[in-house]
């Protein structure tokens, strides 16, 4: 099996590279990471490294006999003209939430990056949040960093398709469709993998107050604006959208494939 040793560099890859397909997947944690991740595995033309799980970033690394790597957001737009890239985003409200009932609440030992951020086990969720939004991004864990950051580079966001986790049956049958349209092999349909948040019935008991509720959105604010404009604030913060959230898209140059 093979080291788990992760640099600051890899911290920074958040794009999963098919060398032999042009497909690129921005990999957001708390957003059906692992269901996506197992999905792609169907890509793979040789039975992956053993030891190795799908859902750890080092098994697209290097566990794949060279099939794949992770790139960062810059790499990742260079393939702009000749790969399909997609991601999936969440409520970030609600990613946060979950992040806390998760990692603070539910699991005996905290990822490093956030003993790092100083965060604690059980902490108060208000106290949490002070933590998250005293702390510059690139000292984030990866789980609390914005979506944005993670698929933005200088402004520009890198993935074509981006669909919501709250309609995500729907908005992977889109995937698989345009994927299909481009030639690309099919994915099939999506695995439920580390499922633990039924819904999102819990965000009031945790946005109760407008100042936490304004002080997660300054946080997060650019989630927010790039990918839900169109649900009011108070609705967004306690799980109640109001529309039906939509495909973020952009209409791609012709894909193919480069050499590498």
């Amino acid at each position: 099996m093979m080291g788990l040793t992760t640099s600051k560099h890899n911290l920074r890859e958040h794009f999963i590279l098919f060398k032999n397909v042009p497909l690129i997947y921005g990999r957001v944690p708390k957003v059906a990471n692992s269901s996506v991740k197992a999905a792609l595995t169907r890509l793979l033309h040789q039975p992956p490294e053993e030891g190795l799980r799908s859902t750890a970033d080092v098994f697209w690394r290097r566990g794949t006999h060279d099939e794949t790597t992770m790139v960062d957001a810059e790499k990742a737009l260079g393939y702009r003209s000749t790969h399909m890239c997609f991601s999936f985003v969440r409520n970030p409200f609600d990613r946060l939430v979950s992040a806390y009932n998760n990692k603070i609440m539910e699991i005996d030992i905290l990822p490093s990056g956030m003993v790092t951020m100083g965060l604690e086990r059980h902490m108060p969720f208000e106290r949490f949040l002070d933590v998250v939004c005293s702390t510059e991004d690139k000292d984030l864990d990866v789980h609390l960093l914005p979506q944005s950051t993670i698929l933005c580079c200088n402004d520009v966001v890198v993935p074509a398709f981006i669909g919501k986790l709250e309609v995500m049956d729907d908005h992977w049958k889109a995937l698989r469709r345009r994927l299909r349209q481009l030639g690309m092999p099919a994915l099939g349909r999506l695995p439920s993998k580390n499922v633990r948040r039924s819904g999102d019935m819990d965000l009031r008991d945790h946005f109760n107050t407008d100042h936490l509720i304004q002080k997660a959105f300054e946080r997060y604010r650019m989630d927010v604006e790039l990918f839900y404009p169109e649900q009011p604030l108070e609705s967004l913060a306690w799980g109640l959208l109001e529309r039906t959230p939509q495909i973020w898209e952009r209409n791609s140059e012709p894909i193919g494939l480069p050499a590498l």
